[in-house]
């Protein structure tokens, strides 16, 4: 068993390499086990081409189905070889975005019991007894319902799957336990970097969007702009939901982001690493102006 263990719990199909593909990748060539699991199959996704829109509307879970496969293809581009679907491929299903009547679905994941799901995450923790865990905030980084979810059955897994009292096999104890963040400087700077370059989707106005958090917030960045390649085909793999311009891309709504190669992560349980040097900004070539840490297992004995 390697020496350096990350866990990923991401909601759907995509969220995985929009959020944490190039750190996901980077860990991966170095020679990390790298474990993902992905908590539905993104049922309630908006299909982007045209030729592609009859799974939204076939049968229920068409779309899903079909998922699996672009999700297999993004977790190859990222040289990612262990991903998991939480309880097994479809025994959660997309809830889609809150106050919809899919959020009321029979296998609905907003409505999944804790403990159930959270037992069969643990499950996962004590097979591959990671150090590393990763996921969303208390707000699903933007407020998803599914995305809330993952966090509440990710924090809630990581208490059971160190109890010995619970669960089969060797309790496990997670060292670090991190949300993902976009800083608000970041946004900010992408948004100025598309207007500037005529980037063919609408830049998004940070003052209007639904996640961000203070670049004070931000504990931790990695630098795996070597990586933002093989996170561009991971997002290209991810054709029903995601156009690619390098360096940009656009879900559905045609709002356009950069496909960034820092990727930047809050701690909230666990002892902080030492603080890097700091990534130079995507664009400007200026140095981050933070001591953060630049390593998810910095501090890890």
């Amino acid at each position: 068993m390697t020496d350096r263990r990350l866990l990923l719990v991401h909601a759907h199909p995509d969220d995985e390499t929009i959020g944490t593909g190039a750190t996901m990748a980077k860990y991966a060539a170095e020679g990390a086990a790298v474990t993902l699991v992905t908590c539905t199959l993104g049922e309630e996704g908006e299909v982007i081409p045209p030729e592609l829109a009859h799974l939204a509307a076939d049968r229920d879970d068409a779309l899903g189905e079909y998922r699996i496969g672009e999700l297999a293809a993004a977790c190859a581009a990222l040289g990612v070889t262990d991903h998991r679907f939480l309880g097994g491929p479809g025994r959660w299903r997309d809830s889609g975005m809150m106050g919809v009547a899919a959020n009321h679905h029979p296998r609905a994941f907003w409505q999944a019991d804790l403990d159930e799901a959270a037992a069969a995450l643990a499950e996962v923790i004590r097979e591959v007894r990671p150090q590393v865990l990763v996921t969303y905030d208390e707000n699903g980084f933007y407020g998803h319902p599914d995305h809330i979810q993952a966090h509440r059955v990710s924090r809630r897994a990581r208490e059971l799957a160190a109890d010995p009292a619970h669960g089969a096999g060797e309790p496990w104890r997670i060292a670090k336990f991190y949300h993902t963040a976009m800083p608000r400087s970041v946004m900010k700077r992408t948004a100025e970097a598309m207007r500037e370059s005529g980037a063919p989707f609408m830049p998004e106005d940070p003052d209007d969007s639904p996640f961000g958090c203070a670049d004070a917030d931000v504990t931790t960045e990695i630098d795996a702009r070597a990586y933002v390649g093989a996170k561009l085909d991971a997002m290209r793999a991810h054709r029903t939901q995601i156009t690619v311009s390098a360096p940009w891309y656009a879900l559905s709504n045609n709002i356009g982001q950069q496909a960034l190669g820092v990727e930047h992560f809050i701690l909230r349980a666990g002892r902080p690493g030492p603080p890097g040097p700091g990534a130079p900004y995507e664009a400007g070539g200026i140095g981050e102006p933070f001591d953060r840490e630049d390593d998810l297992f910095g501090g890890v004995h």
